[in-house]
């Protein structure tokens, strides 16, 4: 009876999530857990300080190959530094930056779309002018002007990520909120004296956060993109700070001779993408009522 109650019990959420994925699905979940584990641990699990040059060790080759320096697994850049702990470093920043970038876009976009959605009238127009121009202006080409203005320091670099994308969240909030205001419950809220705040607090924001987590995860694969890019020409976190993409940028004049000093960000980088894209996905496919069905 015991083993009977046993097999019987409900799973968790994450236990069902798990159970009803696909075998791409948990590749990219392990993936994503695994890179944030080696971000959080950065400090601990690195093997040398990322700043530590060996100018006698300089562009020495992975292990494996000849003129290997025993200890430096990934091989040492132009300055004798060592790869592994300058990508461990780097992608601890680069995902620290997306994190940071997808979170102001979600307060910003999600509040002036809540506002739109609620407020109508001459507010709605104006957020919406805002997200029409947005949308028709090149964001790089914005960011590049940007940062050249002033300056590519890290909180420059953080204000610019966070402003990439949040008219995506404005337009989601806006149409939700205008699907959500017309329900029966909402006009039943209204009838009885409740304030736009309490309704926006207490009915809308809970209806929302679906679509919002799927925006979410889908945002931050275009900023660790934007971001990479972004070093890539020079504009992003300077030296010797390292992002996943700046080391792509300053890799890219040593390729013929150490293309180890290109390949390891940019696996990084591509591993990122794939597994955030993955989960957001099936994060969408899951808040789907209608693709949940089929």
């Amino acid at each position: 009876m015991s083993s009977t109650a046993h097999i019987a019990a409900p799973r968790t959420f994450l236990s069902t999530l798990w159970y009803e994925a696909n075998g791409i699905q948990k590749t990219a979940a392990v993936i994503g857990v695994t890179l944030l584990l080696i971000a959080f641990l950065a400090q601990i699990i690195a093997p040398f300080d990322p700043q530590q040059q060996s100018l006698l060790s300089r562009l020495r080759p992975p292990l494996g190959f000849e003129r290997h320096k025993d200890g430096f697994w990934l091989g040492t850049d132009e300055l004798g530094r060592d790869v592994l702990s300058r990508s461990i470093y780097g992608l601890q920043l680069t995902l620290g930056l997306a994190l940071a970038g997808a979170c102001i876009g979600l307060v910003i976009g999600g509040t002036l779309g809540l506002f739109a959605g609620l407020r109508r009238g001459w507010l709605e127009d104006l957020i919406m002018a805002a997200v029409d121009l947005q949308i028709a202006v090149p964001f790089t080409l914005l960011a590049l002007l940007i940062l050249a203005l002033l300056g590519s320091s890290l909180p420059v670099m953080v204000c610019v990520l966070g402003i990439a994308g949040w008219e995506q969240y404005a337009r989601i909030v806006r149409a939700e909120v205008r699907k959500i205001t017309e329900l029966p419950f909402i006009e039943a809220a209204r009838a009885s004296g409740a304030g736009q705040r309490y309704i926006a607090l207490k009915h809308v924001l809970p209806n929302i956060v679906s679509p919002l987590v799927v925006q979410f995860t889908l945002s931050l694969s275009n900023i660790v993109i934007l971001e990479s890019t972004l070093s890539f020409l020079g504009l992003g976190v300077q030296p010797p700070t390292a992002t996943l993409g700046s080391m792509v940028g300053y890799g890219r004049d040593y390729m013929p001779t150490a293309p180890w000093m290109v390949a390891v960000p940019a696996a990084l980088i591509i591993l990122i993408t794939f597994s955030v894209q993955i989960l957001g996905d099936w994060l969408r496919d899951r808040a789907d009522v209608r693709l949940r069905a089929r």
